[in-house]
């Protein structure tokens, strides 16, 4: 049983992540390709992703634990690979050495390679950085753009639920099995945790490679980091087809901006990410914004669009 023992203070600081972290959804990947229990719609994604990881990415796999477990050093939330892995090269050996104790407890060998790790062998750090290079380019990359948008879609349709039903629906329905004990958030967990937090708030960060129970960790600025399964997973957000029910209802143009539109961007923004005029992306936010899916709002000589309530229930009875 998870226990988050969380104050006030965290209660008011309750927030939405505003992007994914490509070293979160690997670590998840990697988690999610060792199970081999109830979860069919991941069954051909692991398939294909046995068939086609590079040797050098399987060392990540010694690491973290189908359990959801993985040492905190190795998938810090940041924005991007190049800063992800800055931080995780400079994880002083004290905390190295602890979390990989930490992980070897769960259920991971004690390898040498691990060993070396603990130890800040140079040699060992260098396997390390290529394997999460080797793993990022083979599972994250070329997924990207489907990940981003899943998981933009996710939280546009978190924050929703934040603003119209509150904060007890918003977190007990991140998971199964989640619900309050007085101040105490209680989920279904592996093994007993009890997570004391002091204020500093927490973020709910969805992710498209996990779909199980709930999971926690420290967010380098001090905030608990929840980390849940997005209702639609990444092996159910294939590409857009002709096929697609949005894009025979209102084009594939405005489709691709309506789902763009899940977070705020700019005129000049929304032409770039359809690779179309700026005159053109204005004409398609028109349509949209007449047709009730968007508001727009003038800031300076900038004009802001993003998706209103009818515009997030359209987009999510598209997914369903």
């Amino acid at each position: 049983m998870l226990r988050i023992h969380c104050t006030s203070e965290d209660l008011l600081r309750v927030t939405v992540a505003d992007r994914p972290a490509p070293l979160v959804e690997l670590g998840m990947a990697m988690e999610m390709l060792q199970r081999r229990d109830g979860h069919p719609v991941f069954s051909p994604w692991r398939r294909r992703v046995a068939r086609s990881l590079p040797r050098t990415a399987h060392p990540i796999l010694q690491l973290v634990s189908p359990l959801g477990a993985g040492p905190l050093f190795l998938d810090p939330p940041s924005d991007d690979l190049e800063e992800g892995m800055d931080q995780v090269l400079s994880t002083p050996r004290a905390r190295a050495r602890a979390e990989l104790r930490r992980m070897c407890a769960i259920d991971r060998p004690l390898t040498p390679w691990v060993r070396h790790l603990a130890d800040r062998d140079r040699d060992a750090w260098q396997i390390l950085k290529l394997a999460v290079q080797a793993g990022h380019a083979s599972v994250i990359a070329e997924a990207w753009p489907r990940i981003q948008a899943g998981f933009h879609a996710e939280t546009a349709w978190r924050s929703r639920i934040l603003a119209q039903q509150g904060l007890h629906a918003a977190l007990t329905g991140l998971a199964p099995s989640i619900r309050w004990r007085g101040m105490t958030l209680e989920a279904a967990f592996p093994r007993d945790l009890d997570l004391t937090l002091h204020g500093r708030g927490i973020t709910l960060q969805p992710s498209l490679f996990w779909a199980d129970h709930l999971l926690a960790a420290p967010h380098p600025d001090g905030r608990l980091l929840l980390i849940y399964p997005a209702v639609t997973p990444l092996p159910l957000r294939d590409p857009s087809s002709p096929a697609d029910p949005l894009t025979a209802l209102v084009g594939s143009t405005r489709a691709h901006a309506l789902r763009l539109l899940v977070r705020q961007h700019t005129t000049t923004d929304l032409a770039h990410d359809l690779a179309v005029s700026p005159a053109a992306a204005s004409m398609q936010a028109k349509v949209l914004r007449e047709a009730g899916l968007i508001v727009s709002q003038r800031d300076g000589k900038a004009m802001w669009h993003w998706c209103t309530a009818l515009g997030l229930d359209l987009l999510a009875h598209g997914r369903a």
